[in-house]
């Protein structure tokens, strides 16, 4: 059978030898030929195991100490981080720590931000004595979201609603969208109006990998006196951002996809520095203000940083991998990165694309713009879920999400174009031959 693709391997192939990122996969341990999960967990480099390593060993031959003698002194290495994060999220070093889960953190960020500005015109935040603790008025209490957000979003927002005595389906808006994919701009403003406290928007959908313009949604909040918070899972690391510039008020987001930091790493966030010195709606011991944290007092006193929005004890084993991974994210540089993706998904859509026209019944759900387009393909197929499985047993690692989406990402760090092209070749061929159909529906993770 003839190949129904408009390039050849070999021009792939050409393109890695030319790539100034090919030689980054050899400082990966990557479970699979073919490993395309990384917008979902990346895999271990060297240098997240080396930060890793280090840190085990401090605590082996240093125990409480490390907390003052480590390499990296561990009591001030949620800081530490968040400043090495700065640059990828376009913010100051003291906008940014790494803290709790991405969930933990959005819990905290909405209930904080219900609670002291959802009735307070957001131009009028230039400082926190702008604020008080009286009981916010039901009005202006609408949270803006959209119905395609990774699910654990609307679990926080909703389980904030009810504990403020709030009918979560009065005060949480939810933006459809038109085809299933993607949520337009046009939309999210006519369901924008003076009762909005909080938009709060993924920067990248999970499922079709569209990518939000920021900068312009956060303008959009702000026409409403609204803040604008945004959830980054699925684009710190693999897309530059700029937070601040953009005037973004909070951001969360997680560090075991993109960022390679591990299973279960530690999350970051950005908070605005107009905001700072706030009480965190969930308040904890490591956010009071370093100065006074020894002192014990009962009453809480909160840094003046993003670093107030800690709860526990920084998790050394699940932020130590993060600063090797960083590491390395810093040799690469997230430009060069940010490049190679729009490449590499291209590339894959382009591919896509030929397949669909040669008869197979795949097609593109990610938008083909630049920039709209995150780091990672949606590949639709009406046996997704299948093919999936298929592709699996194949050694190619993807993941399904319904009803119909294979997530395929090409990250470019230890993804080449060659492997692309050995990508598609795979989606032909499970079709080809059938493998498909010895599959049934999966249950659970996939």
């Amino acid at each position: 059978m003839s190949s129904p693709f408009s390039i050849a391997r070999e021009d792939a192939a050409a393109r890695d030898a030319d790539d100034p990122l090919s030689a980054f996969r050899d400082r990966f341990d990557v479970p699979s030929e073919l490993y395309m999960d990384g917008n979902s967990l990346g895999p271990i480099s060297d240098d997240a195991e080396r930060t890793l390593d280090r840190v085990v060993d401090e605590w082996r031959e240093r125990g409480i100490e490390g907390w003052t003698e480590g390499e990296q002194p561990w009591w001030e290495y949620a800081e530490h981080l968040g400043e090495r994060l700065a640059p990828y999220v376009g913010a100051d070093p003291e906008e940014v720590v790494v803290a709790n889960s991405t969930t933990v953190n959005i819990h905290s960020l909405i209930g904080t931000f219900l609670d002291h500005v959802a009735d307070v015109p957001a131009r009028e935040m230039d400082a926190p004595d702008a604020l008080d603790d009286s009981p916010v008025d039901a009005s202006g209490n609408v949270v803006v979201a959209n119905e395609l957000d990774f699910p654990t979003d609307h679990y926080a927002i909703r389980a904030q609603f009810r504990q403020r005595g709030l009918d979560p389906d009065e005060h949480l808006r939810l933006v459809e969208s038109r085809d299933g994919r993607t949520i337009e701009y046009e939309d999210i403003a006519a369901a924008m109006d003076d009762d909005v406290g909080i938009l709060f928007m993924p920067t990248v959908l999970y499922r079709s990998g569209q990518l939000f313009d920021v900068e312009r949604l956060t303008e959009l909040a702000h026409d409403y006196d609204a803040l604008a918070g945004f959830d980054a899972a699925h684009s710190v690391g693999a897309v530059p951002h700029e937070f601040s510039a953009a005037d973004v008020d909070f951001a969360v987001w997680c560090s075991y996809k993109y960022l390679n930091a591990g299973p279960g790493s530690i999350a970051g966030l950005y908070v605005n520095e107009r905001y700072h010195g706030l009480t965190p709606a969930l308040p904890g011991w490591w956010g009071n203000e370093k100065a006074s944290q020894f002192d014990l007092e009962l009453t809480y006193t909160p840094e003046q940083s993003a670093g107030a929005w800690q709860i526990g004890t920084v998790p050394m084993l699940s932020a130590a991998p993060l600063e090797g991974s960083l590491d390395l994210l810093d040799e690469a540089g997230i430009d060069r990165v940010r490049a190679k993706s729009l490449e590499l998904t291209e590339l894959l859509a382009t591919l896509v694309e030929d397949l669909s026209e040669a008869g197979y019944d795949y097609s593109v759900g990610t938008p083909a713009e630049s920039d709209r387009r995150g780091g990672h393909v949606a590949v639709e197929h009406p046996d997704a879920d299948r093919v999936s499985q298929a592709l699996r047993e194949r050694g190619v690692v993807v993941d399904y999400r319904p009803p119909n989406v294979i997530r395929i990402c090409p990250a470019p760090l230890y993804v080449g174009y060659a492997d692309v092209y050995d990508v598609a070749e795979q989606l032909r061929a499970v079709i080809d031959k059938g493998d498909y159909e010895a599959f049934t529906a999966s249950e659970g993770v996939s």
